[in-house]
C-alpha cells in the first residue's frame, strides 16, 4: 500500500481562527498611536475649562461678599456659592431669598465694582475664583407688594404682615428694623424719617432688596428720591433680569460653612396687599421712579 506524498496536510494548512484574531488585534493596536503626554494634558485641560465655563454659565457660580451689609450671616470677604436653577423656566426670586445681582445703577463704589484683578480675574472668568462687581441682598418685596415701616414693635410690614427678622438681622437695629446711617443717603431724602415710610406697589419685574445689617446697607432705601425731587431720577428697584441667582451656601471660611436658606417667616406674607394698605400707598404716591 502506497501513500501519496503530494496530498495536502489539512491540519497544517487550515488557519487557526483564534490565532488570526490575536494577530489582527496586535496589528490594530500597533496602528493606533497614543497622543504624546503634552497633547493629552492640553486636551484634558481644555475639557476641564469647558466644563467649568458651562457650570458657571448655567448652574453654580462663586462670589465673595463685598461689604458688611449682610452681617451677621455673611461677613465681608466670605466666599459663597450661587445656584441658578431655581430661577429657570419662569422661576423668580421670592421674598426672603438672598440673591446676587448685577449693579442696577452705580450702587457700587469704584473699589467694589472692579472685582478681582490679575490672575484671579482670569480664574473668575471660568468659575475657578469668586467673581466681584456684584451685590448681595435679601429680597423683601416682589411685584405688586407694598412694604411699610414700621409696626408698633418696629418690624417691617409686607402687604400688611409684620415680619419677625430677629433670626437674621444685625444686632441692635434701633427703634425699628430699618435704620440707615446718614452718610448712606442725602439729608432731606426719603429716609429723613427712617421708621416711617411706605414703598410700593412694586412694579412688574422689579424687586425691593435690603441688607441684613440694616444700618450699614446702601440698599433699595438709599436709592429713593427725596420728597422734593421732582422729577424723580432715581430708582430703588432691582430688575429681575439683573439677578444672577440665589445664594445657597457659605463655603469659606471653613469653620463657618453652612447652608443659606429662605426664612420661614416670609411664608405668612399675603400674595397681595389688603385694600386699605394699597389705598394708603396710592394716597401717599409711594411709587418711587
Amino acid at each position: 500500500m502506497t501513500t501519496d506524498d503530494t496530498a495536502p496536510d489539512s491540519a497544517a494548512e487550515v488557519p487557526d481562527p483564534e490565532a488570526t484574531h490575536r494577530a489582527g488585534s496586535r496589528s490594530s493596536s500597533a496602528s493606533r498611536k497614543h497622543l504624546p503626554v503634552w497633547q493629552e494634558s492640553i486636551l484634558l485641560l481644555a475639557v476641564a475649562l469647558g466644563l467649568a465655563i458651562l457650570i458657571k454659565a448655567l448652574f453654580v457660580q462663586a462670589f465673595y461678599i463685598p461689604s458688611e451689609s449682610m452681617e451677621p450671616g455673611l461677613v465681608e470677604n466670605d466666599r459663597i456659592l450661587v445656584q441658578k436653577v431655581s430661577y429657570w423656566f419662569g422661576g423668580a426670586p421670592q421674598r426672603g431669598d438672598v440673591i446676587v445681582f448685577e449693579d442696577p445703577d452705580q450702587w457700587l463704589g469704584p473699589a467694589d465694582s472692579q472685582g478681582p484683578t490679575g490672575f484671579a480675574n482670569l480664574l473668575s472668568k471660568v468659575g475657578l475664583y469668586p467673581t466681584g462687581g456684584h451685590l448681595v441682598k435679601r429680597v423683601i418685596g416682589t411685584e405688586g407688594d407694598v412694604v411699610q415701616c414700621c409696626d408698633e414693635l418696629g418690624r417691617i410690614k409686607v402687604n400688611g404682615k409684620a415680619i419677625d427678622e430677629t433670626a437674621f438681622l444685625g444686632k441692635d437695629p434701633g427703634s425699628c428694623d430699618a435704620p440707615l446711617e446718614a452718610d448712606l443717603t442725602e439729608p432731606g431724602s426719603a429716609f429723613a424719617r427712617p421708621c416711617d415710610w411706605t414703598i410700593g406697589p412694586i412694579p412688574a419685574g422689579k424687586l425691593l432688596v435690603l441688607g441684613d445689617n440694616r444700618g450699614h446697607s446702601a440698599d433699595s432705601r438709599a436709592h429713593l428720591c427725596g420728597p422734593e425731587e421732582d422729577p424723580c431720577t432715581k430708582s430703588p428697584w432691582v430688575d429681575t433680569r439683573l439677578v444672577v441667582g440665589k445664594v445657597f451656601t457659605l463655603i469659606w471660611p471653613r469653620d463657618r460653612w453652612r447652608w443659606v436658606t429662605r426664612p420661614e417667616v416670609f411664608d405668612a406674607v399675603p400674595d397681595s396687599p389688603p385694600a386699605d394698605v394699597l389705598k394708603r400707598a396710592k394716597k401717599l404716591d409711594a411709587v418711587p421712579g
